[in-house]
């Protein structure tokens, strides 16, 4: 680990959930929680091309880069596959984003969601990690790394193949630990064993482990008192080994006066602490599911074609993990190995009398269509 990624700061701003006004982004209210993260000691900004509709970036010049000194703070940004047709795309969305974020040089730069197949095949058809390496090379990028959602599978591969990569970063909460989706646990695992520098997404879930249930948050506060929900997220994020930084969304004042006091003179947590913690994603994951083992008895006869145990995994990932994006997203990619969808099939029975567990499948999956099939 180079000098300067050990010296980042424990929280990171991230500016994809910036304040907004009248459904523009709010120039005096960003200025000021700017201001307030600089003045705490912390600097590393993290935008991206596509963040609110490409204005994060233009926002970052507003609030950042024309009011410091570039040597005040650390800029990263990312190119997103899906805005790439041809290798000159490259080119063009990296000057365009020095031009919109004031600077002539980022600290960080990311492949943007790297994930199985259609965006990880076009960084490799695009040859991005050759051109990346050479705006390294040039002094436009000063690490260069990637944001990942993919398997960890996927992952391994990558860095066999690209043993030039200097950070990766990845979602990560304490919910999302054992998600057979997302496998936070799983990448976070790879990563540190390769000593590979870890920056965190997602620490609270989109907001979801900043509010629990009152009995929940209550036994939080008998532990700490005076800290806030969000803060236990946080600070799980940041007690792992090899975790760089800890990137939050905030978009309120109120927001980033809680994070700055989570992080001035940080304290990893405990093990009565991280205790706890498990306790609380116990109960929190303690609801209702669909009794599937994956035995996939009901798919080899099914006409259709329907990877059954897929489409339930799909549906107790929902359920359990309070989120839709990544298990739709899942969905997707099954069907999309030509998989049929829920939608498809026709009560022909031929499951239900394979299942070991009994389950009610054809109902199942009508139920399963209702929320999977439909825009």
């Amino acid at each position: 680990m180079s000098i300067e990624l050990s010296a980042m700061p424990k929280l990171g701003f991230g500016l994809m959930r910036l304040p907004e006004k009248d459904q523009v982004i709010d120039l005096p209210q960003l200025c000021k929680m700017v201001d307030m993260y600089m003045e705490s000691g912390m600097n590393y900004f993290d935008t991206a091309y596509v963040y609110h509709g490409g204005r994060s970036e233009k926002a970052v010049k507003e609030a950042l880069t024309s009011r410091y000194p570039r040597d005040r703070f650390m800029l990263a940004t990312k190119l997103p596959a899906w805005c790439l047709k041809e290798e000159s795309d490259r080119d063009r969305i990296f000057q365009e984003q020095l031009d919109r974020c004031g600077v002539n040089y980022f600290d960080f730069y990311l492949l943007h969601s790297i994930e199985d197949g259609s965006n990880g095949n076009t960084y490799d058809r695009l040859n991005c990690w050759e051109w990346g390496l050479k705006k390294k090379a040039e002094g436009k990028i000063r690490h260069f790394g990637f944001s990942f959602h993919g398997s960890p599978e996927y992952l391994e591969q990558l860095l066999d193949a690209h043993p030039e990569t200097e950070f990766v970063q990845i979602q990560l909460n304490y919910l999302d630990w054992d998600n057979p989706v997302v496998r936070s646990g799983r990448l976070y695992e790879i990563l540190e064993k390769r000593n590979i520098p870890i920056i965190i997404m997602e620490p609270v879930k989109g907001g979801t482990l900043a509010s629990l249930p009152p009995e929940l948050e209550a036994r939080l506060r008998a532990l700490r008192p005076d800290a806030s929900t969000a803060s236990w997220a946080l600070r799980f994020a940041a007690s792992l080994k090899g975790v760089m930084t800890v990137l939050s969304g905030m978009s309120l004042e109120e927001q980033m006066l809680d994070n700055i006091h989570t992080f001035t003179a940080f304290q990893p947590m405990s093990a009565e602490e991280s205790a706890l913690i498990q306790d609380v994603k116990t109960i929190m994951l303690n609801v209702p599911q669909i009794g599937c083992t994956a035995c996939r008895y009901c798919t080899d006869g099914c006409p259709m074609h329907i990877s059954i145990p897929d489409v339930f995994r799909t549906i107790n990932t929902m359920d359990l993990y309070h989120e839709e994006f990544r298990p739709k997203a899942f969905y997707r990619s099954v069907i999309s190995q030509g998989y049929g969808r829920a939608s498809e099939c026709v009560a022909c029975g031929q499951c239900e009398g394979v299942c070991p567990q009994h389950l009610p499948i054809i109902q199942l999956l009508k139920d399963a269509s209702a929320r999977l099939d439909t825009p």
